[in-house]
């Protein structure tokens, strides 16, 4: 299993900043969600080849994740 690790998304936005999109995933990969958001202020300003009003960054978990099923038991009638 692959482990857990952050990435970078580079976030396109409208002019209130409430509509944004995905406009690119920077190719750095972050240990955890503490070091990704400390690197957001260096890395935001070299975006400027985007065409947006607003850009701005998030944070997002990538990597082996196992998600937990629930386990039911077959019941028998009776």
């Amino acid at each position: 299993m692959e482990p857990v690790y952050f990435v970078m998304a580079i976030l396109g936005c409208s002019d209130d900043g409430m509509a944004c999109s995905q406009a690119r995933i920077e190719p750095v990969r972050y240990e955890s969600v503490a070091k990704c958001q400390a690197a957001i202020d260096s890395v935001l300003p070299r975006q400027t080849d985007l065409d947006f009003p607003m850009v701005g960054a998030s944070c997002q978990a990538q990597g082996g994740r196992v998600a937990e099923r629930n386990r039911t038991t077959p019941q028998s009638g009776g």
